[in-house]
């Protein structure tokens, strides 16, 4: 691995241990670290270790998918395939089922203006608006459409679905998204038509010069419309201008990821995300 790329990748470690941080409490399982929320909201997963020095073992998956279950909390675990390589193995002898995520990286030269992909205007949520709190509603219950509804063909399910999803939010998810983007640490955006209503919406999370794009989801009444592009290079170009040196996201498929490499981004390696095999 090249010096530059290495340099990258910790970059990326120390903001995927940052980011839940101030909103969890930590316990340590051997090489991993579990990351449990203090009050209401998303959960979040467990990880490697940032001062771990070896790598993470069965024992250690198995103590930590024990203590969520005691927890009531979903066994996830993430972590980056270039960085602990052999907690892949580990993973899957433990059951786990794993999603081997295109972990991908701006190049700003590349990055288009967002009127390339769409004519539909995509809107930076302001704090300061008199519709702030509807916004943000908005922008999850978009999300919430568009990855129960997974992949980046059309669909049925559009605005009337998204409407009653409105009802379905977690309140206190609602009120930490709102603090974040009013605190400058997240940046969330709304893809909308004065006839449709919202359509597609993303976000970005900050730590220092580090950001990830997240969340991107188009209705899928609304997909092939170059939605998703157009969000993420508003983002993109939003997380520039206030100084982020280093964007980067992880797609959810190879499909999903080619949408990506028309923003501007390069594959740099694999997110992997972990969770028990559904059983059917």
């Amino acid at each position: 691995m090249d010096l530059a790329r290495a340099d990258t990748l910790d970059r990326l470690e120390r903001f995927y241990d940052a980011v839940p941080r101030d909103g969890a409490r930590t316990e340590d399982y051997g090489a991993l670290v579990l990351f449990v929320r203090d009050g209401a909201g998303w959960p979040f997963y467990a990880r490697p270790r940032l001062d771990a020095t070896e790598a993470p073992t069965l024992a250690d998956v198995t103590a930590v998918r024990e203590r969520q279950r005691e927890l009531g909390l979903p066994e996830t675990f993430e972590w980056v395939h270039e960085h602990q390589p052999d907690l892949l193995a580990v993973a899957r002898s433990a059951g786990l089922s794993v999603l081997e995520a295109p972990l991908m990286l701006l190049e700003p030269e590349r990055l288009p203006e967002p009127g390339m992909f769409s004519a539909v205007p995509v809107r930076v949520l302001d704090p300061a608006g008199p519709g702030f709190a509807a916004d943000i509603a908005l922008r999850r219950a978009v999300a919430a459409v568009g990855f129960a509804n997974g992949g980046t063909a059309r669909g049925e399910a559009g605005p009337a679905e998204r409407d009653a999803a409105l009802a379905q939010l977690d309140v206190a998810a609602l009120e930490e998204e709102a603090t974040r983007v009013a605190d400058g640490r997240r940046i969330s955006v709304l893809a909308e038509t004065p006839d449709e209503g919202a359509l597609a919406s993303g976000m970005a999370m900050r730590v220092d010069d580090v950001a990830e794009i997240a969340g991107v989801a188009t209705l899928p009444t609304a997909r092939q419309r170059g939605l998703g592009a157009a969000v993420t290079a508003t983002l993109a170009r939003e997380l520039r201008a206030a100084g982020t040196d280093l964007i980067f996201l992880s797609a959810g498929s190879e499909d999903i990821a080619r949408v990506y490499l028309r923003v501007g981004f390069r594959r740099v390696g694999t997110a992997c995300i972990a969770e028990p095999t559904a059983v059917i």
